[in-house]
């Protein structure tokens, strides 16, 4: 298996230590390409913006004692899997991963998320995929923080890793989606959840005096774990306190059934004796 090309990408930027943690722990399974944003890129979700300068810069680190030579592109996580799929890697990787990123990514934000984005992308050309996540405080998000310990979801990454080379998922599972507690080991169990629909990461309004000023909206976590449904990515990570693994799907179609919404839409009839 040390010959499989493996693709490293994530939304922090290649300076995150969560990156190079799964760095190491994924190099246990092949050869690791590390293609990922040259800035922070939080909240990117799949996005693929044209005034991105797709700059490519090739930087040596210093990885298990070892010279390597990573990829820092000047674009988002999507563009990043975009570039090492197109220009960078030698051939399609029979794996990618994007993480490990600074805070959970959970419910229903998570198109938000730079780290799911990236994994979607790669998704979508048919490369297994996984998006891991790590619980921390909220003034941690956006850091390059030492104070967080990135041990135990480096193991969760290598094991959901090597599950996604050794095991074919179902055909409408294309990415896996890990959350790992703050307070997780290597012996935490895990469990297979779906995303919360309770309102997780609340948006906020800029801090400012007028419109004159620069300003962005924010978040804060919101919400109650403890009412939430107990199958959820929420309830798993806030109350249980085991990893999260919540199977994603690029078909975005709700599940109603297509012809109730088409009678319902046409103001149509539905009875037990005719439609």
């Amino acid at each position: 298996m040390s010959s499989s090309q493996i693709l490293l990408t994530n939304d922090d930027g290649i300076q995150s230590p969560g990156l190079w943690t799964a760095a190491k722990a994924l190099s246990e399974l092949g050869f690791v390409n590390v293609v990922a944003p040259r800035d922070q890129f939080s909240g990117a979700g799949r996005s693929l913006p044209i005034h991105s300068d797709g700059l490519i810069d090739q930087q040596e680190m210093e990885v298990n004692g070892q010279k390597w030579t990573v990829f820092a592109v000047g674009g988002t996580p999507a563009q990043a899997v975009l570039h090492a799929v197109l220009e960078i890697l030698p051939e399609k990787p029979i794996l990618a991963v994007a993480g490990i990123n600074y805070g959970e990514n959970l419910g229903t934000g998570i198109t938000v998320s730079g780290t799911v984005g990236a994994a979607l992308e790669a998704a979508a050309h048919g490369i297994p995929a996984l998006a891991i996540s790590l619980e921390t405080k909220r003034e941690y998000h956006l850091s390059y923080s030492p104070e967080v310990d990135f041990s135990a979801a480096g193991f969760f990454a290598a094991y959901f890793g090597r599950m996604l080379v050794e095991k074919k998922l179902p055909a409408d599972v294309n990415v896996l989606k890990v959350d790992v507690p703050c307070d997780a080991t290597t012996e935490t169990p895990w469990e297979i959840t779906r995303l919360s629909r309770i309102i997780y990461y609340q948006p906020t309004p800029p801090k400012r005096d007028s419109w004159d000023q620069p300003g962005i909206p924010s978040y804060r976590i919101v919400g109650d774990p403890t009412k939430d449904r107990t199958d959820t990515d929420v309830y798993a990570v806030r109350v249980k306190r085991v990893v999260s693994v919540t199977p994603l799907s690029l078909d975005l179609t709700s599940r109603v059934e297509l012809e109730e919404l088409d009678r319902h839409l046409r103001g149509k009839r539905v009875d037990n004796h005719r439609v």
